[in-house]
């Protein structure tokens, strides 16, 4: 029983700062507390359960932006979700996979994603052309100004 209590704290430890970020991108402060003290009331009830999931970051992931979208009265994309939490809480790819349970590529993939998308109604999605990344930049940073390059290039030549 003790392991078990021990995981519930390290996860906790581990994901309740993004996961009351997160809520307070969406919520005013009083109801970021109360949603992060429900989800993670939840992930303590159903932990002997949880930790047998493949992927128990999905689970409580995805109870959490349940619980912030039904107190917010919208619910984000996953797109959207996963642009909030690089851009405007700063977290790496890798820092996004651990905290919802996805697999880096599918966390880049939705980052990209969100680099195409959110035009205007009735206009093209936004082209930022840079041919590289700044000097120093990570190898992620490198990518997507490469990916972003190569997707301005296809919208005008479409």
């Amino acid at each position: 029983m003790n392991v078990l209590a021990n995981g519930y704290y390290a996860f906790y430890d581990l994901h309740r700062p993004t996961y009351h970020a997160y809520a307070a991108a969406h919520l005013s402060p009083e109801e970021a507390q109360i949603a992060v003290a429900n989800v993670f009331a939840l992930v303590a009830e159903n932990w002997t359960s949880i930790v047998t999931e493949q992927h128990p970051a999905r689970w409580a992931w995805a109870q959490h932006t349940r619980t912030v979208a039904r107190r917010s009265g919208h619910t984000p994309t996953p797109v959207q979700d996963a642009c909030l939490l690089h851009d405007r809480l700063h977290l790496t790819v890798d820092q996004i996979a651990t905290t919802t349970g996805q697999d880096p590529a599918a966390v880049t993939t939705l980052l990209a994603a969100g680099d195409r998308n959110d035009p205007a109604p009735g206009q093209r999605p936004r082209v930022r052309l840079r041919t590289d990344a700044e000097p120093g930049a990570s190898l992620e940073a490198r990518w997507r100004a490469a990916l972003r390059l190569r997707t301005a290039q296809a919208l005008l030549t479409s």
